[in-house]
């Protein structure tokens, strides 16, 4: 009864194969059992040849097999069956990545076959077009990925597939640098663990090898994932390897032909060796990247640009270079044409940067290996000496990671300022779409060099420039005078407005160059700069704040005296008490009345536009601490202290209104609306007699 049942399956597994034939150009069989010999009629004048597994291919570049002698069984190391199941089960993150696992495994085969060969090793001269084929059967639930290269021995077999985590591509590697042989650049396994990524889909992996070296004899090693592995000889293997995977009904998706075409694309488009899917060639895109700068054209990197930023437009910039010290590393960068959406502001996007190693992608998105402030940048980084954890899905953290992330750093810094000096022009037009991440860059640095070294791509206004002109860090650093200790820069919604704050009157007059900050935000930057190249960055308000010149009384012409400017002030102080915590006469002002300083405006400002909100109006004041400086010379200062004795309601409302519109000027009113209280009743009285 057994034996009948045996032979009806065998029989409904034929018919089904049968039906099949009009989907396939030839048709294999094979039985799971080794023992039963069957030989099936010919399909399609192709003879259907007993193998060790059921297989429907198109493209069959190792037709059939043919078990021979005892099957041997070997058990998994424990800690074997221990990292299998951790592969199997939770190693990756995707289950799709097995397929690129699988064809770099492929591709490094096919590389050794070469090298061995350019080497004089006698080699089996069989037909190999060094092709990785790879067919998918829906009907069967298989995908099945062949190459025709260095393929392995027994030997192999049980040392590469038997225990797991070793890399006979890495070994491979090694021999060949030792014996002082080609530069083996196309061989990608650095990885011991790739091949186990099969049991994540598969509840059956059989593989069959014929090594090249002379002599040899074909292998079928085959296992379910479990604690033990079956070895034996097989006939009619051609030399290479052929690796069946029999998915979980689960994971059958995998045998569908555009599914696994899709995964190639993405992670598989630039593995050196040419890659078919049931005949259809998948990586027809160079790695441009690797190729020599020189050789490459705009239009070439302009379609490549596109391919890999996922976009439509042109790039703007385009860094393409390649280094082998202080680390290996190849690398395309694009700075889009277009400018950055609301979704690339925000810091959480994600970085436009894929990471390969040896043409094989390995991060999508690259976090770890170029800055966050980068991330409006496209483009691919490949390097071969990027430390992976098993699944080299994620980046170890260690001092190679960081001083990589530096040197793509430091180069996109050279790069740039390269252009500002160049093409100030264009750079203007950039730094007017992207300026922002330059300073967040800034704002995110940790390392006062680093700092400077970003800071050097930011472009202000000047006050030595026509409006619209732009200079950088070291550019106005050039042109300062033998006297001038500090960077002066002042923070102004316009240049309007700078040019006639009354905080730029005495450095005007001395002719000093001042960095006009438009942005609420640039003065949080150049805070956290501090200083650059051994300079420090002073806003305007503190230097005057700091200014000990005494003021001349009695030598300006229609001015106050000493006597009624020190009365003047101790009214103002009295009538001022709790807003204002000093008051003092200042020779910088000319054109204005009055202004207000503090010890850190910058700092203030901030604190003004983020904190002020929290703190009870009664309390704002004693954190700001405010000092007003008057103008003795100034006609209004002049008619106030008058009012005092004419005038006392006149003279409050004026004094307060003064300090009002200089707390206003100085940036340090949450909502100006709040200084308007008491106005109508000022121009109430300031009309009366008119």
């Amino acid at each position: 009864m057994a034996t009948r049942g045996y032979n009806i399956a065998i029989f409904r597994r034929l018919l089904s194969s049968f039906r099949q034939q009009r989907h396939h150009h030839r048709t294999v069989i094979s039985f799971t059992n080794p023992s039963t010999s069957v030989i099936a009629q010919n399909v399609r004048g192709v003879p259907a040849l007993m193998c060790h597994s059921l297989h429907t291919s198109t493209h069959t570049h190792q037709e059939a097999t043919q078990s021979k002698g005892d099957v041997q069984s070997y058990e998994f190391q424990a800690e074997t069956r221990m990292l299998l199941d951790i592969v199997a089960k939770s190693l990756y993150s995707e289950k799709e990545v097995f397929i690129r696992e699988l064809i770099s495994n492929a591709s490094d085969a096919i590389e050794k076959a070469r090298y061995l060969a350019i080497q004089g090793q006698a080699l089996d001269s069989s037909e190999a077009d060094m092709k990785i084929h790879i067919t998918t059967d829906k009907y069967d639930k298989t995908i099945t990925i062949q190459d025709s290269g260095i393929g392995m021995t027994k030997e192999e077999l049980i040392q590469n597939l038997g225990i797991i985590a070793r890399s006979g591509s890495k070994d491979f590697v090694k021999q060949l640098e030792e014996a002082g042989g080609a530069d083996p650049q196309n061989i990608i396994g650095q990885f011991g663990v790739g091949f186990y990524s099969a049991f994540m889909v598969a509840d059956k992996v059989e593989v069959f090898t014929r090594s090249r070296l002379p002599g040899s004899v074909g292998y079928c090693w085959s296992s379910d994932g479990g604690g033990k592995y079956t070895v034996e000889e097989s006939e009619g293997v051609e030399p290479g390897t052929k690796i069946i995977c029999h998915l979980k009904i689960a994971e059958r998706q995998f045998s569908d032909e555009d599914t696994v075409s899709g995964v190639i694309k993405k992670y598989s488009s630039f593995v050196g060796s040419p890659v078919e899917v049931n005949g259809q060639r998948t990586n027809n895109i160079e790695p441009i990247w690797l190729q020599d700068p020189k050789e490459v054209s705009p239009e070439q990197h302009s379609e490549f640009y596109r391919y890999v930023g996922g976009s439509y437009d042109t790039p703007r910039y385009t860094l393409h270079y390649r280094i082998d010290a202080p680390i290996d590393l190849r690398c395309v960068l694009y700075v889009p044409e277009g400018k950055p959406g609301m979704f690339d502001m925000n810091r959480e996007g994600q970085s436009s940067v894929a990471l390969y190693c040896r043409r094989v992608l390995i991060m999508n998105k690259a976090e770890n290996v170029i800055p966050k402030w980068l991330r409006f940048m496209k483009g691919v980084v490949d390097s071969e000496d990027i430390p992976l954890n098993l699944s080299r899905e994620l980046l170890q953290d260690s001092a190679l990671i960081s001083r990589l992330r530096t040197v793509l750093q430091n180069r996109v810094i050279r790069f740039l300022f390269d252009k500002s000096r160049k093409d100030p022009e264009g750079y203007s037009k950039f730094f007017t779409d992207y300026g922002i991440f330059i300073k967040e860059g800034i704002l995110s640095s940790t390392e006062q060099v680093e700092k400077e070294e970003i800071a050097k791509l930011v472009l202000y206004e000047s006050s030595d420039k026509p409006v619209g002109e732009k200079v950088t860090l070291p550019e106005y650093i050039g042109r300062m005078k033998e006297d001038q200790k500090d960077i002066f820069y002042l923070a102004a919604p316009s240049r309007e407005l700078a040019e006639t704050s009354p905080y730029f009157e005495a450095l005007k007059k001395k002719n000093v160059e001042v960095l006009f900050c438009y942005e609420t935000y640039d003065e949080v930057v150049l805070m956290q700069l501090k200083e650059f190249s051994r300079k420090n960055i002073v806003s305007v308000e503190k230097e005057m704040r700091q200014d000990k010149n005494a003021v001349d009384f009695d030598g300006a012409e229609g001015g106050l005296m000493r006597s009624q400017a020190n009365e003047l002030m101790e009214w103002l102080k009295s009538l001022l008490a709790g807003r204002c915590w000093g008051v003092k006469a200042t020779p910088r002002l000319e054109s204005h009345p009055c202004a207000i300083t503090v010890e850190e405006m910058a700092s203030a400002r901030h604190f003004v536009r983020t904190q002020f909100s929290q703190i009870p109006e009664e309390s704002r004041y004693s954190l700001l601490q405010p000092q007003l400086e008057i103008n003795p010379t100034h006609p209004i200062i002049v008619k106030l202290n008058s009012l005092r004795q004419s005038n006392p309601r006149l003279a409050e409302l004026t004094a307060k209104q003064l300090f009002n519109n200089a707390m206003v000027v100085a940036g340090l009113v949450e909502d100006p609306r709040t200084v308007l209280s008491s106005m109508n009743e000022l121009l109430q009285l300031a009309l009366e007699k008119h």
